[in-house]
């Protein structure tokens, strides 16, 4: 295989781990995450919810770099 289909059956795997992680964690409801609703208009942003993806794919990217 060449290294493009491995990234990208990587990032699938990433994708699908993550959506089946969101659905039985309840990510994206975390006390940190900011919700503004006004009438029709509701904006949502997940502060705590990014913080925390971030700082597991930070880790799951670092091991897959030491073990290259």
């Amino acid at each position: 295989m060449t290294g493009l289909s491995k990234m990208l059956m990587l990032i699938g795997a990433l994708l699908f781990l993550a959506g089946f992680l969101m659905s039985f964690l309840h990510l994206g409801k975390l006390p940190g995450d900011f919700v503004s609703k006004k009438g029709n208009t509701t904006f949502y942003f997940p502060v705590a919810t990014s913080i925390i993806i971030s700082i597991l794919l930070s880790v799951v990217f670092y091991f897959f770099n030491r073990f290259r």
